[in-house]
This record gives structure tokens, C-alpha cells and sequence, in this order.
């Protein structure tokens, strides 16, 4: 009796390791050689509009007299850019979500039990591979980005983490912040010439990180007035900002923007799981390279949501957060050939690393090649 007791505990005791083998252990590897698309991109430099907490419903629909609270983007969408919806997976997390959006892939669950807090996993990303980046927002947010970037050229501007307050009155002073020190940046760069020089090079990448609206949603839910205002203080930052660009760079037409979420919430005010209030986030691109809006009679995601927010007649492009969306992309065939080509590569030398790390760990005559 003992002895299968002790039987049918290791054999639970090793389901239960296997686990932790399996889910909890990082799939990235690192050491690859890196490969370069050859055709020169149509911009030279990226503003990254992250809206913390939004949902796509939110910003998309319409108020009760038939307008929108961010009528600066809805005129993108009819007049500049593309949209759509941005499927995210679980967990609907800030870390996650902006690890997906940035680093271009959908971070292990290993990370979990390390609280999802700066690099459990080391990993590139976007701004790691940027000449330089600037970024605004969050101290919970902008490190992971900065910590695992190699040499000097990721640079972070956080508010004290005290201000990130649930409770908060005017939640909307975080957003306040970041658009207020941004336009101080670009004021103060037109005196120092070193900063002149470096936001004028290519491979440039600005990312505001805007917490009002999750925290907001916390606070006091995604159908009250304060959340539904803040949309509204948002959109007007946009815009600003958007208008700060053009004019600061001449209207050179080499400035991609892109305006999105990590995730959404549901309506009781939280995230996590993946209900559709959490999961659906809104995709918003316009400049360099991006494809015009485009008029339809006949929608390839046709549902209930596009008439209700009247844009049934305008092309949507739903994506999987984290994926590169070709579709919306204005560019030649060859040129987006190259990409696919030279992604296609980069995966050919992971297979490489993890071939070299099997053989490894297996004895010779055991080793098959995939």
C-alpha cells in the first residue's frame, strides 16, 4: 500500500514538474545572425500611440447625439489612414500587450511567475533595434524596454509612480503630462544642436504610453463620463501632437503614425481574461507608407458594430496584435516581397539555434535532423 502511494506521488509529482517544463520555460532564443530588408523604407521615423485600457467599441461608436469623441481620428480614418480592430490574446495585460505591439511577438506564460515585471525574459525589440528611441509614460511600462536594449540609445521619460492612482480625481493628468512633455522636448531640441541632430536621423521611433484611460476604467468603469472624457482629451493630444510633427519636420512626409490599445476592459472596469470587451482593441495607421482609406460596398469583417458606428462603407483590416499587417501597408509587391523574404530568413536562423542547443543536449547517435 506504501509503496503505491509513494508510486502515485512521484508520478503526480512529475506531471506536475512537466508543467512547468513545458509552459513555463522561455521558447525564445537568442544568437541569431540578423538579416536586413535591402530596399530603403518610406519613413524615417515612427510616433507609437499606445492608449492603455481602450476599447475598440469605445472609441469607435458614436455618442447619444450621433457624434464622435475623437473626431480627430475618425477623420483619419475616412480621409488619411487605415483601421481596424486589433485582436489581442490572454492576457489581456499591459506587459504582454506592449511586449506583442513592440517586440512583435506573444510572450510566454514563464513570465507569470515573475509578476510581469521589466525583462524575466530578455528579448529584442522595435526600440532596440531603432537608432534611437524616445519614450513618454509610465515607470511600469517604459523600463522593460530600455533595460534590455543594447548600448545607449533607448531613452525613457516616466512621471512618479505615485501618480498612478486609482482613486485618482483627474486621471487624465497622466495623458496631460506625456503630451505637455513632448511638445517641451521638441521645443528644447530646437536649441540643443546634438538633440537637433539625432531626432533628424532615420530609424527614429517616439512612443507615448497613455495610462488615463485604464486608469479611468479602473476607477470608475468604461461607461462612465470620466472615461468616455478622456477619450476626447486623447484625440485633442493627437491631434496636437500630430500637428506639432508636420510642422517641426517640414511636412516631409517620411512620419508613420500609429494609434492603438495593449488591451480593453469589460464593463465592470477590469482585464485579464478574454472576454471581447478586453480583447478587442482599435488599430489606427496613417503617413509613410500606410494605405489611403479605401470605400467598400462589402466588408471581409462585416458585423453588427460597423453600422452601428458608421463605417460600414470604409475598408476595415483586422489584425493579430503583434503581427506585422501587410495589408496595410502602401508599398511595392517587391518591397513587401523582401520583408517576407528577409522575416522568413530571420525564422531559418532561429531554427538554427535551437538545432545547435538539440544537439547539444543529445547524444550523437540519437540526434535526428527536423
Amino acid at each position: 500500500m506504501l509503496l503505491f502511494f509513494a508510486l502515485g506521488l512521484l508520478v503526480h509529482f512529475v506531471f506536475f514538474a512537466s508543467i512547468f517544463d513545458i509552459y513555463f520555460t522561455s521558447p525564445l532564443v537568442h544568437g541569431m545572425t540578423p538579416h536586413f530588408t535591402p530596399l530603403p523604407p518610406p519613413a524615417r521615423r515612427l510616433v507609437l500611440f499606445v492608449a492603455d485600457g481602450l476599447r475598440a467599441d469605445a472609441l469607435y461608436e458614436l455618442d447619444e447625439n450621433g457624434n464622435s469623441r475623437a473626431p480627430f481620428i475618425r477623420n483619419i480614418i475616412m480621409h488619411e489612414g487605415s483601421w481596424g480592430i486589433s485582436h489581442t490574446r490572454v492576457p489581456t495585460e499591459s506587459r504582454p500587450g506592449h511586449v506583442a505591439l513592440i517586440a512583435g511577438f506573444y510572450e510566454d506564460v514563464s513570465a507569470v511567475a515573475k509578476g510581469w515585471k521589466e525583462n524575466p525574459v530578455e528579448f529584442d525589440s522595435l526600440f532596440n533595434e531603432s537608432k534611437y528611441t524616445w519614450s513618454w509614460g509610465s515607470p511600469d511600462i517604459l523600463p522593460m524596454f530600455a533595460k534590455g536594449a543594447g548600448g545607449d540609445h533607448v531613452y525613457t521619460h516616466s512621471y512618479d509612480a505615485k501618480k498612478e492612482d486609482f482613486g485618482a480625481h483627474d486621471a487624465t493628468k497622466l495623458d496631460s503630462w506625456v503630451f505637455d512633455n513632448v511638445k517641451d522636448f521638441f521645443h528644447a531640441a530646437r536649441n540643443n544642436r546634438s538633440l537637433f541632430s539625432k531626432i533628424n536621423e532615420e530609424k527614429i521611433v517616439f512612443f507615448l504610453h497613455l495610462l488615463g484611460l485604464d486608469t479611468n476604467g479602473h476607477a470608475h468603469r468604461p461607461s462612465s463620463r470620466d472615461y468616455k472624457d478622456n477619450i476626447k482629451k486623447v484625440d485633442d493630444g493627437v491631434k496636437e501632437i500630430v500637428s506639432m510633427f508636420k510642422h517641426f519636420y517640414g511636412n516631409d512626409g517620411k512620419t508613420t503614425f500609429i494609434f492603438t490599445s495593449d488591451h480593453g476592459m469589460t464593463d465592470w472596469g477590469s482585464h485579464g481574461a478574454g472576454h471581447p470587451s478586453e480583447t478587442l482593441t482599435p488599430l489606427i495607421t496613417w503617413g509613410a507608407g500606410i494605405k489611403y482609406p479605401e470605400k467598400v460596398s462589402v466588408q471581409q469583417f462585416d458585423d453588427a458594430f460597423l453600422k452601428e458606428w458608421r463605417l460600414e462603407n470604409w475598408k476595415r483590416r483586422d489584425v493579430n496584435q503583434g503581427i506585422l499587417p501587410v495589408d496595410y501597408l502602401n508599398n511595392t509587391d517587391l518591397f513587401k516581397a523582401e520583408s517576407m523574404f528577409t522575416n522568413a530568413v530571420q525564422i531559418l536562423e532561429q531554427f538554427k539555434v535551437k538545432m545547435t542547443q538539440k544537439k547539444e543536449v543529445t547524444l550523437s547517435f540519437l540526434f535526428t535532423p527536423f
